[in-house]
C-alpha cells in the first residue's frame, strides 16, 4: 500500500527545509474531491474551511495544505492556489477559476530556525512536486518539525513527523478503501492501540529515553512546560462516494483514531484536526468507512512517530526505537 495516493485521483508532495526543521505537505486532488472538517483539539489554525460546510456553495475542494510555521505557514496555500490556477483548476466563475484550497499549521517555531516559516514559494513548489507515487514518511513536509511528549517541554520531548497508512473494506466493500495521512505534532503521547503500550511522548529526562506518561501525570496534578503549540493534522481520503454530510462525518469518525493512539488528544493545546475527502464512485456505508477511516488514522500516527529520525537535538525512534520503554 502507498497510504493516502492509494486513492486515484489524489497526489501529495512534500516542501522539506532540513535546516530551518519546517516544510508544508500538499495534497492535490485536481479534478475535485468532495470534503468534510471537523475540528476537536482548542488550539487550531486554519483558512477556508468553511468551504467544506455542508451550508457552503462550493461543491469540492481541489487540494489541502498542511503546513509549518504556525500562522505564518497559512501564506504556503496561496502558492498552491496559484499552481492551480495555472493549470485551470478551480471553482467556476464568471471573470476566472478560483481554487478551493483549505489549509490548516501546525506549531514548530520552538524547534529549528523560528524565523522561517513555510512560504507561498514553498506551497507551489510541494504542489509541482506532488506524485501518485508511495507518500514520504518520516520528518518530511509539514511533519519535518513535529514533536511529541511536551508535558515537561521540549527539553523532554521527542521527535515526530509524518505518516500514512491504508485500509481495505473486505467482502461486500471490495476494492473500498479509506488511506490516511497524520501529521503528529500533538502535546501528549503516542500510544499503541493494539497494545496499549506508549511508543513515544515525554521523557522522563532530557537524557533519559524512559517515557513518563503523560496522561497519569495529568491526573496526577502535574502542570509542567506545556504551552498552545501543539496539533496533529489529518487527511483522510477515500475512493467512495459521499455527500459533503457524509464527508463531515467521515471526518468526526476517523477522530476516534486520533483518540486511541495519542494520550491524550483533544486538549486545550492542541489544535487536533480531520479532513475527509471522497473521491470516486464505490458504495459503502458511512459507519464501515468511519472505522477503517479509525484504523487508518492510527497506523498512520503510529508510523509518524516510528520512522521520524532524531533531529533538532530531540531522539526520533528511527535511530532509537530499541532504547525507548516506557516506565
Amino acid at each position: 500500500m502507498k497510504g493516502l495516493t492509494d486513492i486515484a485521483g489524489i497526489r501529495v508532495g512534500h516542501a522539506t527545509d532540513l535546516e530551518a526543521l519546517t516544510g508544508c505537505t500538499v495534497i492535490l486532488c485536481e479534478g475535485g474531491a468532495v470534503a468534510g472538517a471537523d475540528i476537536r483539539g482548542s488550539a487550531s489554525g486554519t483558512e477556508e474551511f468553511p468551504v467544506m460546510s455542508p451550508l457552503h456553495v462550493t461543491d469540492v475542494v481541489h487540494a489541502v495544505v498542511l503546513a509549518g510555521g504556525s500562522a505564518f505557514g497559512l501564506e504556503a496555500a496561496s502558492g498552491v492556489r496559484r499552481f492551480l490556477e495555472q493549470r485551470g483548476v478551480g471553482f467556476a466563475t464568471r471573470a476566472a477559476k478560483v481554487p478551493i484550497v483549505p489549509c490548516a499549521i501546525l506549531y514548530d517555531l520552538g524547534i529549528g530556525k523560528s524565523s522561517v516559516r513555510p512560504t507561498r514559494e514553498m506551497g507551489e513548489a510541494a504542489a509541482a512536486a506532488a506524485h501518485a507515487e508511495a507518500v514520504e514518511e518520516g520528518a518530511v513536509g509539514a511533519g519535518t518539525g513535529a514533536t511529541v511528549g511536551k508535558l515537561f517541554g521540549m527539553s523532554c520531548a521527542m521527535k515526530s513527523g509524518l505518516g500514512s497508512a491504508t485500509v481495505a473494506l473486505e467482502d461486500r466493500y471490495a476494492g473500498v478503501l479509506v488511506a490516511a495521512l497524520a501529521v503528529v505534532n500533538a502535546f501528549g503521547d503516542v500510544r499503541d492501540p493494539d497494545t496499549g503500550e506508549l511508543v513515544a511522548g515525554a521523557r522522563r529526562a532530557p537524557d533519559s529515553m524512559e517515557l513518563a506518561d503523560t496522561s497519569r501525570h495529568l491526573l496526577r496534578g502535574v502542570r509542567g512546560g506545556f504551552s498552545q503549540q501543539n496539533t496533529t493534522l489529518v487527511v483522510v481520503a477515500t475512493n467512495a462516494r459521499l455527500t459533503k454530510v457524509e464527508a463531515m462525518k467521515l471526518a468526526q469518525l476517523a477522530q476516534n483514531g486520533l483518540a486511541r493512539a495519542i494520550s491524550p488528544a483533544h486538549t486545550m493545546f492542541d489544535g487536533d484536526l480531520v479532513i475527509a475527502l471522497s473521491l470516486g464512485s464505490h458504495q459503502a456505508d458511512v459507519n464501515a468507512l468511519g472505522v477503517a477511516a479509525a484504523q487508518a488514522v492510527s497506523r498512520a500516527i503510529l508510523r509518524a512517530v516510528r520512522l521520524a529520525p532524531s533531529l533538532g537535538g530531540l531522539p526520533g525512534l528511527a535511530s532509537s526505537e530499541s532504547a525507548t520503554r516506557r516506565v
